[in-house]
């Protein structure tokens, strides 16, 4: 079926890093397709910082910080426009209200079954229900339903010189490669052992690899990385908190490896092209994992769904999360290091 060019498109996609991450290759996808549609992208402060450079979009910001505020200065910024199209990507409720500033023909939602936070109200279509998804392959439902074939996802993010020069900067001479440890997550108890942290740099430094701590600028993840730091018998260079985000997508780009846990730059090393080691054990990495490289997960989500829940994941509800503050001590350190050596041996590391 055929589907004529939009004038216009709205993506609502307000958060978080790793989500717009992954929405960016279907917005970029779309571009591609129908290259004289205008698009713009309402999207958070925060990832606005990351992707609001992207070429051929406008970008509208919007301030959840700001309270009441934030809804007001996105009215009044889409007063008097009308859209061909809205993609309404994210459930939240915040995003749902703000959904109502946004005038268009066409409001394409989530279906049903994903639905919440009373999104069915402000949608007049929704895309085709599926189980068993990865969250970008839900975004790309978006663009299928606008008539964008389906396509393997690629991302095109550009990196300005002065990004660049800083991540140069910041290599370690005569290294063999560059690992990146991105430690924190935005829950604590997503978190690995400091001192398996501590143990995986170990192992990295004695095949020649330099190893580098990243994160944000909180006072966890500097007081994460000091952790690490003392608890490390080989040097690592810290970076907690002295990079921005175009910065470090810029470092992860030029990175040999990346290890995680489930937090945004997992996203961001996956639209650099950096093979990501996630470790996951609250969430299905089916799901929320690097989406190009979930064959490097290591996690303890599955055996942990099954102790709660006597269930796999195919039996419960897709995305059931599992609880507890010590599910990620069931990941060791001989299972990291034995996938870090896979990684450097399949990628030519």
């Amino acid at each position: 079926m055929s589907h004529p060019a939009p004038d216009s498109i709205c993506i609502l996609r307000l958060s978080a890093i790793g989500d717009a991450c992954n929405a960016a290759s279907v917005v970029q996808a779309i571009q591609r397709h129908y290259p004289q549609t205008r698009i713009t992208w309402v999207i958070g402060r925060v990832e606005a910082a990351l992707l609001g450079h992207l070429p051929g979009i406008e970008f509208i910001i919007f301030d959840k910080h700001r309270g009441w505020h934030a809804y007001r200065d996105l009215y009044k910024t889409l007063a008097g426009r009308r859209f061909d199209v809205l993609l309404h990507m994210q459930l939240a409720l915040r995003a749902n209200i703000a959904s109502l500033c946004i005038r268009a023909r066409r409001r394409i939602g989530f279906d049903r079954a994903r639905a919440k936070e009373l999104h069915g109200l402000f949608i007049n279509e929704r895309i085709a229900p599926r189980e068993g998804m990865h969250v970008l392959d839900g975004f790309r439902q978006f663009a299928t339903a606008i008539g964008v074939p389906v396509a393997p996802p690629e991302w095109a993010l550009p990196v300005a010189e002065a990004d660049r020069d800083w991540a140069r900067a910041q290599r370690v001479a005569g290294a063999r490669g560059h690992v990146i440890l991105v430690p924190a997550a935005s829950a604590l108890e997503r978190n690995w052992r400091v001192e398996r942290y501590a143990a995986l740099a170990a192992h990295a430094v004695a095949q020649g690899f330099a190893v580098y701590l990243c994160g944000g600028p909180t006072d966890t993840e500097r007081r994460l990385a000091a952790e690490i730091t003392a608890h490390s018998s080989v040097p690592l260079v810290d970076l907690v908190g002295r990079s921005s985000l175009r910065q470090l997508y810029a470092l992860l780009q030029q990175a040999s490896l990346v290890v995680a846990p489930d937090t945004g730059p997992v996203h961001m090393a996956v639209a650099a092209g950096t093979p990501v080691i996630g470790l996951y054990g609250h969430s299905n990495p089916d799901r929320t994992g690097p989406y190009l490289f979930r064959e490097y997960v290591v996690d303890t989500y599955h055996s942990a769904l099954a102790a709660q829940r006597g269930k796999t994941a195919e039996q419960t509800r897709w995305g059931q999360r599992v609880y507890g503050d010590d599910l990620m001590d069931a990941i060791t350190v001989e299972q990291v290091t034995a996938m870090f050596d896979r990684v450097v041996a399949e990628r030519g590391l």
